[in-house]
């Protein structure tokens, strides 16, 4: 039998790998994991999207979530060395260590009375919308690996992000976007660099790649025409690289061909879509103000507006990063400068989505890649140090119990002690809400069915969902 029949069939009937490519990345979610052969989604899907708020940098859990009376109570006393003896603590290795105070009051909100910190007072306003996680733990001290850890579940290089495998698993629902976008903004202490692997497809076949959407001037780069060529003429030159390549094609039968294809094509129908979703100007000044936006300035308020209308969209996995949380001084001015901007917007999309019937089916999670120590240098502007064993996060809609705490640390927030949740599990759960069952999602690789949430074990929270 001749081996290239079912694709010269493909080709002489019109459909060509470039369509099948592109309703891979676009239009039907049976495309999305033929890759694997596998069918999902494994369980009744509760979320259909979800939007990770990246505080990028480590916010304090001891100054948003996590009220520890004893802290304190010991403020400015050395840090008890049961908690730190032989403990990895970045920077604090062989420093005189003294307990550091909340540098802010604790407030219980809502019918919930969930504790929430005065810095965020916009959060408390939703204080029985989210699942606070007072339990979390990650197992990479330092920025760029904790970001690793925490975008692909591993501290190794070049592994699939988690939007990456999401838009496989499930495809896009959009016909002219991409499955995964990321934007970005910039306010704080010490903003640290975002490299785009962390959002790279890995393994994983590059069309399910993050796109980064910048906020301000050109939203997507080189996805408007050069000078002088008109629409018909895009058209027509996208047409004939897409011929070009199918016929390549089929003879050397390359996965990345396919990619190019639905690139071109995708990139194509990104000239019309991106920039009406870019032009705010149908949005009524009331929606402006409720996020405090301001249109094309780049700040996180711009990209929460953003996302609600990429989630509107269609798009799959949406991930804002804020730059700007690694608070090793002036931590009273930075938290007050971060919270400022990050706050009210956070509270304005979970507002918006639930206005619109959408926070049921998308899923909301915030937090940092890990948190912050309950002690300092005892010199200088006091802040706190990178930390692992200990953090908070929250997720909201897609199925998640609102107006619940999960998990404790102990008397100090130093160590997770109660309903202990790993990165892993993070991930897991995420995965359960959209309808996949992770134990089961993988995609093979050098001999190995790999997967988002690795060997180890790795559990849903079920305790807070719905």
């Amino acid at each position: 039998m001749n081996p290239l029949t079912r694709r010269a069939f493909l080709g002489q009937t019109g459909l060509g790998l470039g369509s099948a490519a592109l309703g891979s990345l676009m239009g039907s979610t049976s495309f999305g994991a033929s890759a694997s052969n596998i069918q999902l989604p494994r369980f009744a899907a509760k979320a259909k999207r979800v939007i990770f708020l990246c505080m990028a940098g480590g916010p304090s859990h001891l100054e948003t979530f996590d009220y520890k009376p004893d802290l304190n109570k010991l403020d400015g006393k050395p840090m008890p060395e049961s908690f730190t003896r032989g403990q990895p603590i970045a920077q604090l290795q062989g420093q005189e260590l003294k307990v550091l105070g909340h540098q802010t009051e604790f407030n219980r909100y809502g019918k919930s009375g969930q504790l929430i910190s005065d810095y965020l007072p916009w959060t408390a306003k939703m204080a029985d919308d989210i699942a606070i996680i007072r339990s979390m733990v990650t197992e990479q001290i330092n920025h760029d690996p904790a970001h690793t850890f925490m975008n692909t579940g591993t501290a190794i290089s070049g592994r699939p992000s988690m939007g990456s495998w999401v838009n496989y698993g499930l495809g896009s629902e959009s016909e002219d976007l991409p499955g995964f976008v990321v934007l970005t903004s910039v306010g704080g202490r010490n903003p640290q660099p975002i490299a785009s692997r962390q959002w790279s497809s890995g393994f994983l076949p590059s069309r399910f790649q993050g796109v980064e959407f910048n906020a301000s001037g050109d939203p997507v780069h080189y996805v408007s025409n050069p000078k002088g060529v008109s629409q018909k003429q895009q058209a027509a030159l996208v047409d004939a690289i897409g011929q070009l390549d199918r016929k390549r094609n089929l003879m050397v039968r390359n996965p990345e061909i396919e990619t190019r294809i639905a690139a071109y094509e995708m990139a194509y129908r990104m000239q019309t879509s991106v920039p009406g979703l870019m032009d705010v100007s149908d949005e009524p000044q009331s929606a402006l103000d409720l996020y405090g936006a301001t249109p094309g300035d780049g700040s996180y308020a711009s990209n929460c507006l953003l996302a609600r209308r990429l989630a509107e969209r269609g798009v799959r996995f949406i991930q804002l990063y804020h730059r700007g949380w690694d608070h090793h001084g002036d931590l009273k001015k930075y938290m007050d400068i971060c919270c400022g901007l990050t706050d009210r917007p956070t509270w304005a999309l979970l507002t918006d989505l639930k206005r619109r019937g959408m926070l049921e089916d998308t899923l909301v999670v915030w937090g940092g890649e890990f948190g912050r120590t309950p002690m300092f240098q005892g010199k200088g502007d006091a802040g706190r140090d990178h930390h692992i064993k200990g953090f908070s996060m929250w997720m909201a809609g897609g199925g998640v119990k609102g107006g619940i705490s999960y998990g404790s640390t102990d008397e100090l927030g130093y160590s997770a002690i109660e309903d202990v949740v790993h990165v892993r599990d993070l991930h897991a759960t995420m995965l359960h809400q959209l309808g996949i069952d992770a134990k089961r999602f993988a995609y093979p690789f050098q001999g190995l069915d790999m997967k988002l949430t690795g060997v180890e074990a790795a559990n849903v929270i079920r305790p807070i969902l719905a």
